[in-house]
């Protein structure tokens, strides 16, 4: 009974419906990272009747879509998302394919607003240190059940102009999410970012201890900090067209 009690602490309500309600303190989630991998090609033809031509062929030699796993471990205020399972995919999707920035690893201190990212971008591991970011969000009456519990929708805007719709449980204590995604009153389970064609929606939720050795920061790769790697990113793939800006928006997820 006290195991119990270290993963769901019980809070009550006057005036509930119900004279209990469980919260969860910590555990494991499991995301499932879906790309459209043929909406990603068709967002990147211009007017080049060669290219649309070369993109058709393309196409028909790749999957329509990709899932990569992801788990994110949270106890209290600090979360750890990593990469987790692969995926049984009879046909292989190249690396290419994915953009940048698929294998992240994300430490955050949600009580200090403080991450410790490792990324990968294009052959080079930056590790950045940075404040979490602050996204603005909009909470409505829709919900949705993700991975056994009700989920309630946001949405919110990130770098400028890339739209965000997020589901998040209050029911689970700790206020994060997968990526670099936080900030609303609950766990964030669901979020579809239809600009790079990419939804994370929690496959499952693993009830049990976590160890203070799976909640350790990153510590691979190039020191930097958000600022500086979005300057080089869009210094690097300014002649890139569509496709360098939906990289970058990639990498800075």
């Amino acid at each position: 009974m006290k195991k119990l009690f270290l993963y769901i602490l019980p809070v009550f309500f006057a005036g509930a419906v119900s004279a209990q309600q469980t919260f969860i303190a910590k555990g494991k989630i499991e995301f499932e990272k879906k790309i459209s991998i043929h909406k990603a090609l068709d967002a990147i033809v211009g007017d080049d009747e060669g290219e649309a031509t070369w993109i058709a062929q393309l196409k028909k030699s790749l999957p329509a879509y990709k899932n990569v796993y992801f788990d994110l471990y949270f106890s209290g205020d600090k979360t750890l998302y990593q990469p987790g399972r692969e995926d049984n995919a009879p046909q292989k999707t190249p690396d290419w394919a994915l953009g940048p920035a698929n294998d992240n690893i994300i430490y955050s201190d949600l009580s200090k607003g403080e991450s410790i990212s490792q990324k990968t971008v294009y052959e080079a591991t930056y590790l950045i240190q940075d404040s979490i970011r602050n996204i603005k969000w909009r909470i409505t009456p829709d919900t949705r059940t993700i991975a056994g519990l009700e989920c309630r929708k946001a949405v919110g805007v990130i770098m400028d102009s890339v739209y965000v719709i997020a589901f998040y449980s209050e029911q689970i204590l700790t206020t994060g999410g997968p990526e670099s995604f936080s900030g609303l009153p609950g766990m964030i389970l669901g979020v579809a970012i239809p600009r790079i064609n990419t939804t994370w929606f929690a496959t499952k939720l693993e009830l049990q201890e976590v160890k203070p050795e799976q909640l350790v920061a990153p510590k691979k790769g190039k020191k930097t900090d958000n600022k500086t790697l979005l300057t080089q990113l869009n210094a690097s793939t300014k002649d890139w067209g569509k496709n360098g800006k939906r990289n970058v928006w990639c990498v800075m997820l």
